[in-house]
């Protein structure tokens, strides 16, 4: 039977490209050696870490031989094959024992004398396994081409570290899903759950719940300490991208001058220290949702890039001239007044449009109507479980304080106030929350009585807050000795984030200067 060789060639060619399991493209590969060999039974086997030979694939052969494998040193026609860079044949009286004696037959199911051959793989000067030929025929193998046998061992050695190395990047993918599954979940946890029965928290719900099977851009806004960050995870939980990575990103925390660099990635080589490629978090989001904390700081310069982002769907590394396609849903947060910074020209207006397709307003603690008593039972159920007080709770006319405070800070203030409290009470060794165990907490009629920073007249609510800022600033700077990351320690923020906020507002810094 005339045999064409060149078919059989692109044959096993297109093997290498193809998206047939494992199992299929090795029997593909030995189906292709009983072509164009003139073969009885032929086999191919792997090289594993431990240095046995694996059989992968077999024809002629029966398929009781894959469940064995193979130590050269005990089959000394298999070491022959592994120690020899070029094909070796035994003939029909060689006196090596054979690995396939009792399993070749013939057609009359007697043992037959036959010829054997074979010839290991390498790739890369790597061997990563070897083929074998029996025939029942003697000096079958006489005839065959070495150009023949050269070409079709470079093919079967390609194929094979081919099909290793898609195994093994499946085998990784399959872990990686676990495992990132197992974050997503974690992550979830950790979030804690949106507490509340006031109309405001189930009109919240409802707008989670309208927007997240949807694609669109989200932008929540609220202040410090209302919960902006579980807004967006429950968006993402909820939406059609849930199984897929959410990408946290502080635009506060992003340096200035790696800004770019953080969300889009730079090649090797594009800046000074770049010393190997980085994936930015466009792609790492890629096919999930990436989450912009802190909208708000992010500079004016960024802002562009970012909006060619959205509008194009594209990214392009720092430092490269390709484009790669991302899908990704944007959310956003920011306790700033963007509208106003668009006015101000802080902030674009064509950005902000981009990123305002859906609102969500976050409401404030103080206008959550009855959710103060239920959160601080939520809570308290941490420091429960934490110090195993299971009967701690809060007296009536501490709730009735806790009600009637304001909370600028909202449930983080809430949070930190009842944990203080708590531990001051188990100090006490008492099991319920006195009056007395709050720290400086005055009620909102106290607070309208007493405090210096409500105007006697109208002014803007920017500007308080904004001088309210400095003298804290101010105050911390005094408190450290002019020592700005003391004073970020003393007011528990980042340091960058309040030097860059200091000098926004015009913070003179007089003991610096004087060192």
């Amino acid at each position: 039977m005339q045999v064409d060789f060149k078919q059989v060639y692109l044959d096993i060619l297109s093997n290498l490209s193809s998206n047939f399991s494992c199992e299929k493209q090795y029997q593909n590969l030995v189906d292709g050696i009983s072509k164009v060999f003139p073969c009885d039974a032929s086999a191919i086997f792997i090289l594993d870490n431990d240095g046995f030979l694996t059989p992968v694939a077999v024809k002629g052969l029966p398929n009781t031989v894959l469940g064995r494998r193979f130590y050269p040193k005990a089959h000394p026609r298999l070491a022959a094959i592994v120690e020899s860079d070029k094909p070796v044949r035994f003939d029909a009286d060689c006196n090596l024992p054979d690995p396939f004696d009792g399993v070749l037959v013939s057609e009359e199911n007697s043992l037959a004398v036959h010829d054997c051959m074979g010839s290991s793989l390498y790739v890369e000067g790597q061997l990563v396994g070897i083929i074998t030929l029996d025939s029942l025929t003697v000096g079958a193998f006489d005839q065959i081409d070495p150009f023949a046998i050269q070409t079709f061992t470079a093919l079967a050695a390609a194929s094979l570290r081919n099909i290793g190395q898609i195994k093994s990047l499946k085998e990784l993918n399959k872990r990686q899903k676990s495992v990132n599954q197992a974050l997503i979940q974690q992550a979830r946890s950790s979030k804690g759950e949106m507490i509340g029965l006031s109309p405001q928290m189930n009109q919240l719900r409802t707008n989670i719940a309208t927007v997240a099977k949807s694609d669109y851009a989200v932008l929540i806004t609220g202040e410090t300490g209302t919960g902006k960050e579980l807004v967006a995870h429950n968006i993402h939980a909820q939406s059609n991208r849930c199984d897929k990575p959410m990408i946290y990103v502080n635009c506060a925390a992003l340096p200035e001058t790696l800004a770019e660099s953080e969300l889009f990635g730079h090649v090797k080589g594009a800046f000074t220290g770049a010393s190997s490629h980085r994936t930015g978090k466009f792609e790492l989001a890629d096919g999930g949702t990436l989450f912009l904390d802190e909208l708000g700081e992010l500079p004016l310069s960024l802002q562009a890039k970012l909006l060619r982002v959205i509008q194009q769907g594209e990214i392009q590394r720092v430092g490269s001239d390709k484009n790669h396609v991302v899908d990704v849903r944007l959310i956003a947060a920011t306790n700033r007044d963007i509208e106003k910074e668009v006015e101000q020209g802080c902030f674009r207006a064509d950005l902000y449009h981009r990123l305002n397709v859906f609102p969500i307003a976050v409401p404030p603690l103080r206008s959550r109507e009855g959710d103060i008593p239920v959160l601080a039972g939520y809570l308290l159920e941490k420091v429960r479980q934490q110090f195993n007080v299971p009967n701690l709770h809060v007296s009536p006319k501490a709730l009735t304080a806790l009600e009637q405070f304001p909370w600028q800070g909202n449930i983080r203030e809430l949070e930190h106030t009842l944990t203080r409290s708590a531990l001051r009470a188990i100090q006490d060794n008492s099991q319920t929350i006195q009056r007395t165990h709050f720290d400086s907490l005055k009620t909102s009629s106290d607070v309208r009585k007493t405090s210096k920073l409500f105007p006697q007249q109208s002014q803007s609510m920017r500007h308080l807050v904004e001088e309210y800022q400095k003298s804290l600033i101010n105050h911390a700077l005094d408190k450290s000795d002019g020592v700005w990351s003391k004073a970020a320690q003393f007011l528990q923020v980042d340091r960058g984030n309040l030097y860059r906020m200091g000098k926004k507002l015009g913070v003179q810094n007089t003991k610096e200067k004087l060192k």
